[in-house]
């Protein structure tokens, strides 16, 4: 695992920012492909994409370095070297949404539909970007056999872990050492919450009522990421908790709210 594609003079391809495009761009094409559903136009839909995109890079950056303050704020420069990895997803997720509502205010469409539409496009896109943090060696697990594991999880076989490249976060913080590759765990547990979204999108219990959909994304992520951060060796905290297994209370109760929602009753 190296970070960088290929260098062509002064241009340097990485794949972190290579993933971010991809996923871009298979967002725009699925919610093209989505758009006649929802009566919406595919043309808005590149619009859609974008602002959800950029809204949800500069909340997962934002969120990353307040709470690495204790870092950025000795290297302000640092801030701005998105290149190099520091993105949270939940931070993402806020912007992400912020995005969302305020392009729903712009053309007047409800924000909750415009969510059910993104939802499983977001699931995917983190998937891409999970490939690109293992190739750059961050957002890594512990070693195999770590002592911060619960006993129930270090029985993993050795051809299970990956070393990475010591000058990676991952190799720096513990050398040759086999660890767990949990950007691809999570990688394949959002691509099969991307399935299941995309599969359940059209069924009345979802279609019929705007936020459902993303309630289920909300739930099913907050259980992917209470999961897989059990392996991450340099997750962020708020105080002295992880702050995925915080927000993804919160995600769980939000989840909840929205799946429980009723439709409008037909007027009498």
């Amino acid at each position: 695992m190296q970070p960088i594609l290929f260098q062509l003079g002064p241009l340097t391809v990485r794949y972190y920012g290579l993933m971010y495009v991809t996923a871009l761009l298979v967002a725009i094409a699925l919610l093209r492909y989505d758009a006649k559903r929802y009566a919406l136009s595919p043309e808005r839909m590149v619009d859609l994409a974008f602002y959800t995109f950029l809204a949800g890079i500069i909340g997962g950056r934002l969120y990353y370095v307040v709470l690495r303050w204790d870092y950025y704020g000795a290297n302000l420069l640092k801030i701005f070297a998105i290149w190099e990895g520091g993105m949270a997803i939940h931070g993402g997720l806020i912007g992400g949404l912020l995005g969302i509502w305020w392009f729903a205010r712009l053309i007047k469409v409800p924000a909750l539909r415009l969510a059910d539409m993104v939802a499983p496009t977001a699931s995917l896109g983190h998937a891409f970007g999970r490939f690109g943090n293992f190739m750059n060696g961050d957002a890594h697990g512990y070693p195999l056999r770590s002592q911060w594991l619960p006993e129930w999880l270090r029985h993993f076989p050795d051809w299970m872990g990956v070393t990475f490249p010591l000058s990676s976060p991952a190799g720096r913080q513990f050398g040759n050492t086999l660890l767990h590759p949990v950007m691809l765990y999570e990688l394949v547990l959002n691509v099969l919450g991307f399935c299941l979204l995309w599969g359940v999108r059209k069924r009345p219990v979802f279609a019929s009522v705007p936020g459902r959909l993303v309630g289920l994304y909300f739930i099913y992520y907050a259980a992917v990421r209470s999961f897989t951060s059990l392996f991450r060796a340099d997750d962020l905290y708020i105080g002295p908790f992880r702050a995925p297994h915080a927000i993804s209370v919160v995600m769980v109760l939000i989840g909840l709210g929205l799946l429980w929602r009723r439709g409008r009753t037909p007027a009498a």
